[in-house]
């Protein structure tokens, strides 16, 4: 028997395995900054200042301010003035406002995504072979609402239900994330759900740690990619060699016979 045969629902990370950033943060930044007559700042800076400022600022209001009931706008405002702040650059409130509010809206929209070629046929060759469709993603109810439709993926035609850090209040890779994907894919086992994700940390490690199986997708051929073979981790390129390994037969994912 395949694995797909076995199999439920499919549940994806969306940030390297679904879609890419196109370009550098420092391009949207520069582009901001000089949309109001600013000069454009340093990218390594601004890159650093970023880093800081994100960090920060999900340590002290994980998922977004979920918890903290911070609106999604107050937290990205918050960051993205740490960063600028961080990286050398202490605008007044008046010129800081009219930066950040392109920013915003440039990352709420697809302007600054790319998406894998095999994203699309791959979501909607698992619909049609009757398994369930998921998303886990540690983003903000944007994705969910403006992004990812923006990009072609779309709740109904590409996946069914999405659980989003943001929105549940939980991020990866806290196991929890994944009980919720279980839950809202129909309280199903976790041997009936495959996770495929990027990261060790975040995707596959905690996937397996509730009974998931998992894989994970080096895209981008990462230095970390053959200690994760080592491990016995399966690792493919893309979601092509994903489809195929899916319906080989008598396959072995996840350390376990499947």
């Amino acid at each position: 028997m395949s694995l797909l045969s076995k199999l439920r629902c499919i549940t994806v990370d969306v940030t390297g395995t679904l879609i890419a950033y196109k370009g550098e943060l420092g391009d949207y930044y520069c582009m901001a900054a000089k949309a109001v007559g600013l000069p454009c700042p340093d990218y390594k800076r601004m890159h650093e200042g970023f880093k800081a400022a994100y960090t920060g600022m999900a340590k002290q209001y994980p998922c977004f301010g979920h918890a903290a009931k911070m609106p999604n706008i107050e937290w990205w405002r918050a960051c993205v003035k740490i960063s600028f702040i961080k990286a050398g650059y202490d605008y007044d409130e008046e010129t800081f406002e009219k930066v950040f509010k392109r920013i915003y809206s440039v990352f709420g929209s697809s302007a600054p995504y790319t998406v894998f070629a095999d994203s699309q046929p791959f979501m909607r060759w698992v619909r049609k072979n009757g398994l369930i469709v998921g998303i886990v993603s540690n983003a903000e109810y944007r994705y969910q609402d403006v992004i990812l439709p923006a990009l072609g993926l779309n709740k109904g035609s590409e996946w069914d239900f999405g659980v989003f850090s943001g929105i549940v209040g939980v991020e990866k890779p806290d196991p929890r994330i994944y009980e919720i994907a279980l839950e809202m894919a129909g309280n199903l086992s976790p041997g009936e759900v495959l996770h495929v994700g990027d990261s060790m940390r975040k995707d596959y490690l905690p996937a397996r740690s509730v009974g998931m199986h998992a894989l994970l997708l080096d895209r981008f051929k990462t230095p970390d990619a053959q200690s994760w073979r080592d491990s016995g981790v399966l690792v493919l390129p893309d979601l092509v060699a994903a489809q195929d390994f899916l319906t080989k037969e008598d396959m072995i994912v996840a350390g376990q016979q499947a």
